[in-house]
């Protein structure tokens, strides 16, 4: 059979439809990408273009910058397609404007030259060693952030140009001090108040909602009425925890561990000595004759303690008998270290010894002996790591095997539950924004609502969660967005027409009041009816939390004896009347300084914006979705 397969692919039939096939991709397939229309940029302004590489390369940077700032929160935010999206769109109108603000500069000829680009990268303390700046680090951090030095260059002269032009725009406005005082006397003004609270509650019997209102609420508000996607997961997860009791290690495993590990068990010998110190940095024949003078003293029988003190340059050591406390190997210059480890016992001294400090005399003060800790005594820890480390692997090889066979068998999770050792858990339908706190991880959210898992019915892929830590999931239910029907939200809607009509009821009758008032009529009477009387608070400031930000903010547009009807979040009304106005004490000079150094930064920020505003209006600009 094969060999007439062979002798037909052969044959003039053959060649002709494989002709065919050559040509129709000829035509068809590579045609299709010459001709493609497709733009390799992401916008273009006036003319140049803004690259899909360069949007790209700082959508990622301003991933990486959240991820490391905000952490598991920024995740959670990251499995939201509609949130990347729109981090997208910010981060290209930020490149347009940046674009902006390069054609500006080239309009109006701003320039840098390479002598202020070259002080500037060695002015910046990332490629600082030691205060200085490092060639090697400067290429080295170049490497790191993906630049050659030419790119860099060049990216820090548009950076520049932009920053000469932004500055100088921002570097226009200012405030004067007049500006400042009357700012100062506006912030710390207070205000003495009275009002009165009117409860919708009150009026909702005098509320009637019909059918026909309802059902024009619903019509007009129908998409308040769509649910959210909920799912439902069965999962097998495993932490490393899971596997330890199960875990078994003999004692030749334990004494292996101890034997290639016996330096973790093993403190190394130390020694406590005491010198005299006579300091030279060089040779110097009349500081060794000095030294050989004290050491023949101390042969002789003199304090060595005694004699520190009063000869050691070391002064630090010298005012306890030269003493250097207890040292190991590895600490000590190497010659003073040489010489103190060789002397064979407490109360030796050495020759005059030579070191980059000086002429050394020591003495051995006393010795700890190094120190192996007993295979007996460190049992049980040794145990607990042997087993970790075979729990690991053991770990490993469940999660290897686990993804492979969640593939294979896609439409259960059993055998994933079986080779895990762990049962499968389902949740309650939620959605995205409840789950359940076993299965919050932003992650298996990711996977839970993927179309994949929904539509397809298939295992996810082995998510990892932590260290040592997976779960494997499957949607169980799904339940898609919906709109409710009329009668599952009727009592709903019924109630927030009734709370919107009492609040009208309660504002209608807050204006009667507030007329009344103004034409001087006495309302305690009116508020009885209610059972409703003033409240007053004097000193009001503009950030009074003892009251609703609403009625401080109504309280501050007023003018004296005025009256005003405020909405309050709750749902309730009040009718707040201004009694006096209280003058703030006039500002010192410190003061006055720092707010019109905030008040010229806020007028900058408002003219770079109106610049930027005003650029975009004029310029030509095409995004490419």
């Amino acid at each position: 059979m094969l060999e007439r397969i062979r002798e037909g692919s052969q044959g003039p039939w053959a060649m002709g439809v494989l002709v065919l096939v050559v040509l129709s991709f000829i035509f068809a397939g590579v045609g299709s990408y010459i001709n493609s229309s497709a733009p390799a940029a992401a916008a273009n302004v006036n003319g140049e273009e803004i690259g899909l590489d360069e949007l790209e390369r700082a959508y990622q940077n301003e991933r990486s910058r959240m991820e490391s700032q905000f952490g598991e929160a920024f995740a959670t935010l990251a499995s939201d397609t509609a949130y990347l999206q729109n981090l997208r769109q910010g981060i290209l109108d930020r490149l347009i404007s940046e674009k902006l603000l390069d054609q500006a500069a080239q309009e109006l000829g701003l320039r840098v030259s390479d002598e202020q680009i070259k002080s500037a990268i060695v002015a910046m303390q990332e490629f600082h060693v030691d205060g200085q700046f490092d060639n090697d680090r400067y290429l080295a951090v170049l490497r790191q952030a993906g630049f050659q030095t030419n790119n860099f260059r060049d990216y820090m002269r548009v950076d520049m140009v932009r920053r000469q032009l932004s500055q100088s725009l921002m570097g226009t406005e200012f405030a004067l001090t007049s500006e400042a005082k009357t700012a100062h006397l506006m912030q710390q003004q207070t205000r003495d108040i009275r009002y009165v609270n009117v409860p919708a509650a009150k009026f909702l019997e005098q509320v009637n909602i019909t059918d026909d209102e309802i059902s024009t609420y619903y019509q007009s508000n129908i998409s308040q009425f769509d649910t959210e996607q909920k799912v439902s997961l069965s999962y097998v997860e495993l932490v490393l925890e899971d596997l330890l009791p199960g875990i078994e290690v003999n004692e030749d495993e334990l004494a292996e561990y101890y034997q290639q590990n016996l330096v973790d068990y093993r403190t190394d010998e130390e020694r406590q000595a005491a010198h005299i110190l006579f300091e030279s940095a060089e040779q110097d024949e009349t500081i060794a004759t000095k030294a050989e003078e004290i050491l023949a003293k101390i042969q002789a029988g003199e304090d060595f303690a005694e004699l520190a003190k009063t000869f050691s340059s070391d002064t630090f050591s010298a005012e306890n008998g030269g003493d250097l406390g207890w040292f190991g190997k590895g600490i000590m210059d190497p010659v003073f270290e040489d010489a103190a480890f060789s002397l064979a016992s407490k109360g030796d001294v050495s020759s005059v010894v030579k070191s980059e400090f000086g002429y050394h005399i020591i003495k051995l003060t006393d010795v700890k002996p190094e120190q192996v800790n007993a295979f007996e005594n460190v049992k049980e820890e040794i145990t607990t790591k042997v087993k970790a480390f075979k729990a690991e692997e053991r770990f490993y090889e469940i999660s290897q095997r686990v993804a492979e066979v969640a593939f294979e068998v896609p439409d259960n999770l059993n055998e994933v539950a079986d080779i895990a050792g762990k049962a499968i858990s389902t949740t309650a339908l939620f959605s995205r924004a409840n789950a359940p706190v076993a299965v919050s991880n932003p992650n298996v959210l990711a996977s839970a609502f993927s179309f994949e898992l929904i539509e397809d019915a298939v295992n996810s892929e082995v998510l990892e969660l932590g260290s040592n830590h997976f779960m494997v999931v499957r949607v169980a239910e799904h339940e898609p967005e919906r709109t409710k029907v009329i009668e599952e939200v009727k009592e709903q809607v019924q109630q927030t027409l009734s709370a919107q009509a009492a609040q009208q009821a309660a504002r209608d009758w807050a204006l009667e009041v507030k007329t009344a008032l103004a034409d001087s009529e006495d309302v305690n009477a009116k508020l009885l009816t209610l059972e409703l009387s003033w409240a007053e608070k004097q000193e009001v400031t503009r950030n009074d939390a003892a009251l609703s930000q609403t009625i401080v903010d109504a309280l501050f547009k007023l003018s004296a004896a005025d009256t005003s009807v405020v909405d309050l979040v709750t749902g309730d009304i009040s009718l707040v009347q201004l009694t006096q106005v209280n003058s703030a004490v006039e500002a010192n000079a410190q003061q006055l300084t720092s707010l019109q150094n905030r008040l010229a930064s806020s007028k900058s920020q408002i003219l770079y914006g109106a610049v930027i505003e005003s650029l975009k209006a004029q310029a030509d600009i095409e995004i490419y979705q």
